[in-house]
């Protein structure tokens, strides 16, 4: 069971889930093809990722797979705190290029899903955090983009001067040269 929020991006929705706890700890869904169904989601997982950051300040993204292995993603987690970052790469979307940021941690047990057509970007902001996310598509290295977590027509405030990294994530092309094929 999940309660589901929408966010300015109307597709894209935090979900809480429903936590049944005792004196021994707690227990809930981390995913559930019918409770997604229940909130209006439509999504059937196809493989699981796990990030570990050993420090704070690691970006990762803006990562996305081109049609036809578009992903749509489920996110959280599972240890310390991250920002997490959706964006509308759909050209004649209504929210093209708009983004959102929301707070997962280990204690909100929140989750995003992120539908086809969004690069995802994360950003860890305690010391070392953990993030587990489920796809519906498998990873395709040839279909595999991303754009510079600062690209000026995105302008996501990452609320950081100096972040930690990839190689690939320092090269990745602005918007203007991706050659992103999502269409709303």
């Amino acid at each position: 069971m999940y309660i589901a929020e929408k966010t300015e991006l109307s597709e894209v929705v935090i979900l809480t889930p429903k936590i049944f706890s005792d004196d021994r700890g707690y227990f809930f869904e981390t995913y559930s093809e019918k409770a997604l169904k229940d909130v209006g989601i439509d999504f059937q997982a196809k493989q699981e990722n796990h990030i570990m950051n050993n420090c704070s300040g690691v970006i990762r993204g803006l990562h996305f797979q081109n049609a036809p292995y578009a992903q749509a993603k489920l996110v959280r987690c599972i240890k310390g705190v991250v920002d997490d970052v959706a964006v509308d790469l759909r050209k004649g979307s209504p929210t093209y290029l708009k983004w959102i940021m929301v707070e997962l941690s280990e204690d909100n047990k929140k989750q995003l899903f992120l539908p086809k057509g969004f690069a995802h970007g994360v950003i860890s902001r305690s010391e070392y955090s953990e993030i587990q996310y489920v796809v519906d598509e498998i990873y395709a290295p040839q279909f595999d983009r991303s754009v510079y977590y600062n690209d000026t027509e995105i302008a996501i405030d990452w609320k950081i001067s100096k972040p930690v990294l990839s190689t690939k994530d320092k090269n990745a092309p602005s918007l203007n040269e991706s050659d992103c094929n999502f269409v709303y």
